[in-house]
């Protein structure tokens, strides 16, 4: 079976959050189950700052478009079965930022996502390679169903080709002004609301949601709640009439990237039989933080986006609580300017026992996971989350809330039974996430049933076998 992922950001060669780990990784483990799988990403400058070893396999490809005729290269990297193919086309792609700086996106971002699908479709011709299925990330690559069906270009070529759009964050739609149908070759007439049109708007999302022969979301909680208003993000009608071509399958994760015993990133490795270099990545994130603690005063962690759908307001809410409880907290990231303004004051107020960082570095980021005691991640929504999963894995028991993956992957933890992997709270509120903190800190303070739960939460098994045969099965019923 021969299968394409398109995304518009895949690890290691360009990223901004979980959607580019998912398609660095869920294409190597179904090439792993003997599936001829290829991936198509644009080539972004920061991808060509790193230095991956690349080929060229086509060069001065035409596709006119916008206007104008485009030209284009198709580069190749490599990585035992598994190919990636970038498209690289200067005009859109080499610029600093993937999707714009952090003052917005860039204004022709419909144009340059437009050409993108349309691109990667002519580079499938070009290099001879007719899929059966087309696997398709997120409103970057929502379009790729339109064309197939509005465009003559295909020809015979992709007749046989299934679709299968797979949505990451149902919140990022790809909205854009009416006249983009022109710009990107799609006829006008379906700037209306039975197509394209979505409150005045041209929506990217709405295409591989009406149009791909199948859909699916990152967790199967998450594929029940965008049914409803609260989480469809105006689209709940939409995916109810197509509920039956919707299925929810949960993310996984590339141990051989994240797991503390190999970790390059940490000062000391530890495993599940060996926590004592857990002590030692403690240490390094009071170090690095200026913190002083002593070993009783747990660490709460959090890596994460300083946004509202993060519940970073209702951690800003919570702060005071939390600390006075006697936890520490330390905290990395970016995002709006008025949370970051907010965690910046309660820095100055708390500077012994909260730490903060508005910035992101993969070190850092990798010892808080090891050097905390518990994680917390109070989400509004959540798709799927990947963070409870890496905290998982470096014994560091997650404090969540019930909503999306999160729910699908933390268990509470029992105190008498011993069974559990973390901690859930349901409201969003600071409340809620205070008494999820204090269940978690009861616990810390039962140095026997703390240690029970790191193993538990340690030996979690989220790799992508058991979702990459999903994957496969679902590709094998279209």
């Amino acid at each position: 079976m021969k299968v394409v992922h398109l995304a518009s950001e895949v690890a290691p060669f360009a990223k901004t959050g979980g959607l580019a780990d998912v398609a660095g990784s869920l294409p190597g483990a179904l090439s792993g189950l003997g599936l001829d799988v290829r991936v198509l990403t644009p080539y972004y400058r920061e991808t060509s700052a790193k230095g991956l070893p690349l080929r060229t396999v086509a060069t001065g490809l035409k596709l006119e478009f916008a206007g104008k005729v485009r030209i284009f290269d198709i580069l190749e990297h490599r990585d035992g079965r598994q190919r990636v193919w970038l498209i690289a086309c200067d005009e859109y792609f080499d610029r600093d930022h993937l999707y714009g700086p952090p003052s917005g996106d860039y204004a022709d971002n419909g144009e340059r996502f437009g050409f993108f699908s349309r691109a990667s479709l002519d580079a499938l011709k070009a290099l001879d390679f007719s899929p059966d299925i087309l696997h398709l990330h997120d409103w970057q690559t929502g379009l790729i169903p339109a064309y197939l069906k509005f465009s003559p270009f295909g020809g015979d070529f992709f007749q046989d080709a299934k679709t299968l759009f797979t949505i990451h964050n149902l919140a990022y739609q790809g909205l854009f002004d009416p006249g983009v149908l022109s710009r990107i070759g799609l006829p006008d007439r379906l700037f209306d609301m039975t197509h394209l049109e979505f409150h005045g708007r041209v929506s990217f999302l709405k295409a591989g949601l009406l149009y791909s022969r199948a859909l699916t979301t990152v967790s199967p909680r998450y594929s029940r709640e965008i049914l409803t208003a609260e989480f469809g993000c105006g689209f709940d009608g939409l995916l109810r009439s197509r509920k039956e071509s919707l299925t929810g399958i949960l993310n996984g994760v590339d141990y051989a990237d994240w797991n503390p015993e190999t970790d390059p990133h940490l000062p000391a490795p530890y495993s599940r039989r060996d926590l004592s270099g857990k002590a030692v990545c403690r240490r390094a994130l009071l170090d690095s933080f200026a913190l002083r603690l002593p070993p009783e005063v747990p660490i709460a962690g959090m890596v994460t986006r300083l946004a509202e759908q993060k519940g970073l307001d209702i951690v800003c809410d919570a702060l005071g609580g939390i600390l006075k409880a006697g936890a520490a907290v330390v905290i990395l990231g970016t995002g709006d300017a008025a949370i970051q303004d907010m965690l910046s004051q309660a820095r100055k107020k708390h500077p012994d026992v909260f730490g903060l960082r508005l910035a992101f570095d993969e070190k850092t980021a990798r010892i808080i996971y090891a050097g905390s005691d518990m994680f917390l991640i109070p989400s509004r929504y959540e798709p799927c989350g990947l963070t409870q999963m890496y905290s998982l894995k470096y014994g560091t028991p997650p404090v969540v809330r019930a909503t999306g993956g999160l729910d699908d992957t933390i268990v509470e933890f029992d105190s008498e039974t011993g069974a559990g992997n973390g901690f859930k709270f349901t409201a969003a509120s600071p409340e809620a996430l205070l008494d999820g903190v204090a269940r978690s800190t009861a616990v810390f303070e039962d140095k026997e049933s703390w240690r029970r739960l790191v193993q538990n939460a340690m030996a979690e098994d989220f790799t992508w076998e058991k979702s990459a045969r999903r994957y496969l099965e679902l590709y094998e019923s279209l």
